[in-house]
């Protein structure tokens, strides 16, 4: 498990690892940073990055031998680690080749978060020398060197991205990609910028229980899970009304964020959001979708969602539509889809019907 500096990771593992023994999964987690300061103790807290790097080598190579011990005791092993770091305005590899040959990982997974979260907390604990442009640079570094190195080691087929979210359905999700493949693999795809549109609320609502239905069933890849077009609106609307902050987050974790790196961010967060869905689709097996009704019966579609569906079908993947408009879907929808289904709950039908859901619950936590 990777994921750029500011994601507490530990916290959102140590959830992962509570919420899959009580589903009768046990998961040793083993913390590489934490590891690594009680193999130095004379090295304070946050203050690792400043040895020189031949003992920063040695110090993480002394921990994966010791992890490597532990594998050999434990059915289950989780490295909660960095694919890269930065030492003294360099870039380099976190982790040594053969010990992660020797450890032949099944699954490489790299967690992302939205990066105003990532920016309150390394804000919150102290780290200010950054700015957003860094962060948003730092995560595809960690996404590229994570998907490099298993395929190096392992090839195709075992790296995955997965949001850490906003409540236990992430948590949930990466459970079951760790223990629960009869649990297929879906892209959740819907409308999620043109919403202004709904007047009448109802789409948001159908939003709300397609994703909670449908993550019922699935292993769900949900980009709701990971949203920052909001931010370049706040900060196109902060530039107009020549503010130069934009107050961003929820109440208890709301930060100042400088109005001019916003606006420097959004051709990233365009690019970063087109490719990082992609590759959600690309690790899926299928793609449900959802069209919700807008006032006056008309489809709330939007580009990217047509855009998703040709991707999805172009990779050979399994394309379904619930289609809540009153108006027939256009061929640009028909000639991409498996199946077009008129609610969520006659989709889960056939999927009840037709083997995509598996025939004996696990117990616990997927019951």
């Amino acid at each position: 498990m990777t994921g750029q500096v500011g994601l507490d990771k530990k916290q959102f593992l140590s959830r992962v690892v509570e919420l899959g023994r009580d589903a009768g999964d046990d998961l040793a987690l083993c913390n590489v940073g934490d590891m690594m300061y009680a193999e130095a103790p004379d090295v304070a807290q946050g203050r690792i990055l400043d040895l020189p790097l031949s003992r920063l080598h040695s110090l993480r190579r002394s921990v994966f031998k010791d992890i490597l011990a532990m594998s050999n005791r434990s059915a289950n092993v989780l490295i909660n680690t960095h694919a890269t770091f930065r030492w003294r305005h360099g870039l380099f590899h976190a982790f040594d080749y053969d010990y992660m040959q020797t450890f032949d990982a099944d699954l490489y997974v790299v967690l992302v978060d939205n990066i105003d979260r990532v920016h309150y907390r390394l804000v919150r604990d102290g780290h200010i020398d950054h700015t957003l442009k860094d962060l948003m640079v730092w995560r595809e570094e960690e996404i590229l060197a994570t998907e490099l190195l298993s395929q190096i080691v392992s090839g195709h087929g075992c790296f995955y991205i997965s949001a850490i979210g906003h409540d236990d359905s992430t948590a949930e999700t990466l459970l079951r990609l760790l223990f629960h493949p009869q649990f297929k693999k879906a892209y959740l795809s819907y409308p999620m910028t043109h919403l202004e549109f709904d007047t009448s609320g109802r789409a948001t609502v159908a939003i709300e229980e397609f994703r909670s239905k449908i993550k019922r069933h699935f292993t769900c890849f949900d980009p709701g899970d990971l949203e920052e077009k909001h931010l370049g609106r706040s900060a196109l609307q902060a530039a107009e009304q020549g503010r130069r902050t934009v107050q961003l987050g929820p109440s208890g974790e709301a930060i100042s964020v400088d109005t001019n790196q916003l606006l420097e961010i959004i051709p990233d967060i365009d690019g970063q959001i087109y490719a990082r869905d992609f590759k959600l689709i690309d690790q899926s097996e299928m793609i449900i979708s959802l069209v919700p009704q807008l006032a006056g019966g008309r489809p709330g579609i939007s580009s990217g969602v047509e855009r998703e569906l040709q991707h999805a079908h172009e990779a050979a993947k399994d394309v379904f539509v619930i289609w809540q408009g009153r108006a027939e879907p256009s061929p640009f929808v028909t000639e991409t889809a498996t199946r077009v289904f008129g609610s969520i709950d006659e989709a889960i039908e056939f999927f009840h019907s037709n083997g995509y859901l598996p025939t004996s619950p696990s117990g616990g936590l997927f019951s």
